[in-house]
């Protein structure tokens, strides 16, 4: 029997295993997995370097929100390792030109500044509003689970990966680049990393498949996590 595919999962912005727990505990019976840890570092293509230097030789990859663009990275530097790629709730554009892009910067700087002077907690509080389906804002365990995991986070290294997504690689041209089976995932109400982003990038890259998850926000892998885990457990039995 093959040796099981060794999946490498990639968290956001200020998350870490725990915005992975279900798929984690519930895709070892067909996957070696490792949760990829960003630490302080300022910058996407260091956080793919990261990963690089520390997983096999061949891997697969899954990359939810500001870890899918960790992963266009890593498949950028090492295409020839990647058996599979999943992208969560992300995109791929850069920062804006002009007025959109400064005032990204703005509100990106703002919360760091509401991090230094209130704490994480308040600002995970504010941050949080838009990343889950309406409906979910008064799931309190949802919500605990959520905020516990900025809270586990400090002011520094939200600065640092603030500068990571400010200074975000366009990876437009990665997508048509892509020949390993490739996952594209969205929930329906994702405000932040909207379904027609998505939509884009599986016409872009050859062969992928879309999948929604239906009444869920940007935290797809945390409000739907069952759902979540059906659909990679059927790209990682593709691979």
């Amino acid at each position: 029997m093959a040796n099981p595919p060794h999946l490498i999962l990639v968290p956001g912005l200020m998350c870490d295993e725990a915005v992975w727990e279900h798929q984690a505990v519930h895709l070892r019976d067909i996957a070696t997995i490792t949760i990829a840890d960003h630490g302080s570092l300022e910058s996407l293509t260091a956080m793919a370097d990261a990963i690089l230097e520390r997983v096999p030789q061949r891997f697969a990859l899954a990359g939810h929100s500001m870890g899918g663009r960790v992963a266009f990275q890593v498949y950028h530097q090492a295409p020839e390792r990647v058996i599979g790629i999943a992208l969560l709730d992300t995109a791929y554009t850069p920062l804006p030109p002009g007025i959109e892009g400064e005032e990204e910067a703005r509100q990106r700087h703002r919360l760091v500044e509401k991090a230094r002077t209130e704490g994480m907690c308040a600002m995970g509080a504010e941050w949080v509003q838009r990343m889950v389906h309406p409906d979910r804002l008064s799931d309190r365990r949802l919500m605990d689970s959520i905020l516990e995991m900025i809270a586990r986070k400090t002011p520094d290294i939200f600065a640092a990966q603030i500068k990571a997504l400010l200074s975000r690689p366009d990876a437009t041209a990665v997508l048509s680049q892509i020949r390993c089976p490739a996952l594209v995932l969205c929930g329906r109400q994702d405000f932040w990393s909207v379904l027609a982003r998505h939509e884009q990038m599986a016409a872009m890259i050859p062969n992928s498949r879309l999948v929604v998850i239906e009444n869920c926000g940007h935290m797809s892998t945390m409000e739907r996590p069952a759902e979540v885990t059906a659909a990679l457990r059927e790209w990682l039995t593709s691979l």
